[in-house]
C-alpha cells in the first residue's frame, strides 16, 4: 500500500512540475507575443488620453473631415508645450491606416549604431489611447532587406523619443492605425542613397502583394526638429550668428533657406544631397554642420519616400511648407497642471525650431 501511495505521489509531483513548466512556457510565450514598447518621455509628451484631449482643447484643435491624403510629411518631435500646434498641422493630411515612421536615433552612440537602419520587435506601442499595433509588415520588410543594411535593436527603439512624440497625435484621430517604426542613426550619404533604394523596393513589393496604395493606404512620416540654437545649456556654443535679436533673425533665415531649397518643391537627389551637405560636416559625417537632429532621418526619409512614389507613379513627390516656428516665437500653452512640462529651457540663448512639410 505504501508503495502504491509513494508511486502515486511521485506521479502527482511529476504532473505538477510538468504543468508548472507548461504554464511558465505559456507565460513566456504570451510575454513575447504581447511585447509592448512603453512610453519613455512622460514629461514633454502626453501619456494619458485626458492629457492629450486637454492639449487639443488648449491649442484650439478641432479634427474634422479633410480631403487631402498626403503620401509623406515631416513632423516635429519636441515638447508639446513648444511645438504642439505644428504637430497637428504636420499630420492633418495623413489619412492612411499604415504609417511607416522614420525617426532620429539620438542615442545611437550609446550602442555604436551606424550605417544601418534600425528596427524593433515590439508588437505594439503604448499610447494614451491604448495599444497602437505594429504592422506585421515590420518583420516582413526587414527580413527581405539585405542583412548588411539593417539591425534589430529593441533597446534603441525603447530609448528613442522622436517617434513616440508623434504617436499620440496619430492614434487620437485613427484608432485603426498600424505602424512600422524605423530609426536612422549616423549614416553617410552614400549609404542613405543605397539603403533607401533597397527599402523602397522591398516596401513596394509588400504593398503590391497587399494591393495597397501610397497616400490612400500607406504614408510616411519623418521625425525631425530644425535648428538647435544658442550658447547656454548646450554641449557647445551653437550660436554662430549670436543670441541677440539680429542673430536670432539670421538663424531663422538660415533655416528657412534650407527648407525652401531642400525640402519644398519637386524632390530630387540634388536637393536631398544639398540638405546633407548643409547639416553634416564633409570631413566627418558624424558631426553636425548646422544643428538639425534629423540630419539623417530627413534625407533618408525623403529619398525613400520619393523612390517609392517613383516606383508607383513614375514621378517625384512635391513638398509644401506647412509652417515654421520655434520654442520662443509664440505664446505657449500651459501643461504643468496636466502633470507635464518641458525637457529643456526656451530662451533667446537656448531654443529649438520646427518645420512641417507635406508631400504629394
Amino acid at each position: 500500500m505504501r508503495n502504491v501511495l509513494y508511486v502515486a505521489s511521485l506521479m502527482l509531483l511529476s504532473l505538477t512540475i510538468t504543468c508548472k513548466k507548461e504554464a511558465q512556457k505559456q507565460e513566456a510565450k504570451k510575454a513575447v507575443i504581447e511585447k509592448i514598447r512603453k512610453v519613455h518621455d512622460t514629461i514633454g509628451f502626453a501619456q494619458y488620453a485626458w492629457q492629450m484631449d486637454s492639449i487639443y482643447s488648449r491649442l484650439g484643435i478641432v479634427d474634422g473631415p479633410i480631403n487631402a491624403k498626403w503620401k509623406m510629411a515631416i513632423c516635429p518631435h519636441d515638447d508639446y508645450k513648444y511645438a504642439g500646434a505644428l504637430y497637428h498641422k504636420s499630420l492633418e493630411g495623413i489619412q492612411a491606416n499604415t504609417i511607416i515612421l522614420i525617426g532620429v536615433a539620438h542615442k545611437a552612440r550609446n550602442y555604436d549604431l551606424q550605417d544601418k537602419i534600425v528596427f524593433g520587435t515590439h508588437q505594439s506601442w503604448q499610447s494614451p489611447y491604448g495599444e497602437l499595433k505594429v504592422s506585421d509588415w515590420n518583420q516582413k520588410i526587414y527580413r527581405k532587406l539585405p542583412p548588411e543594411t539593417y539591425t534589430v535593436h529593441d533597446d534603441m527603439m525603447e530609448l528613442e523619443h522622436s517617434l513616440e512624440a508623434i504617436i499620440p497625435f496619430l492614434h487620437k484621430k485613427n484608432k485603426d492605425l498600424k505602424i512600422v517604426p524605423i530609426l536612422v542613426p549616423y549614416m553617410q550619404y552614400a549609404d542613405i542613397e543605397k539603403i533607401s533604394t533597397q527599402l523602397a523596393a522591398v516596401v513596394a513589393g509588400v504593398m503590391d502583394d497587399a494591393k495597397k496604395a501610397l497616400g490612400e493606404d500607406v504614408a510616411i512620416i519623418i521625425s525631425n526638429d530644425a535648428v538647435h540654437y544658442g550658447d547656454e545649456q548646450w554641449s557647445a556654443n551653437l550660436a554662430p550668428y549670436g543670441t541677440d535679436a539680429a542673430g536670432t533673425k539670421k538663424a531663422r533665415q538660415h533655416d528657412l533657406r534650407i527648407i525652401k531649397e531642400c525640402l519644398t518643391g519637386t524632390l530630387d537627389n540634388q536637393k536631398i544631397l544639398q540638405f546633407t551637405q548643409e547639416t553634416v560636416k564633409a570631413e566627418d559625417y558624424k558631426e553636425y554642420k548646422w544643428i538639425w537632429c534629423g540630419r539623417y532621418s530627413v534625407p533618408f526619409g525623403l529619398a525613400f519616400g520619393n523612390k517609392l512614389n517613383l516606383i508607383f507613379h513614375s514621378k517625384a513627390l512635391k513638398g509644401v511648407s506647412l509652417g515654421y516656428s520655434s520654442s520662443i516665437d509664440h505664446e505657449l500653452i500651459k501643461v504643468e497642471d496636466l502633470g507635464m512640462g518641458t525637457t529643456a529651457i526656451a530662451t533667446n540663448r537656448h531654443w529649438v525650431a520646427y518645420t512641417g512639410v507635406a508631400y504629394q
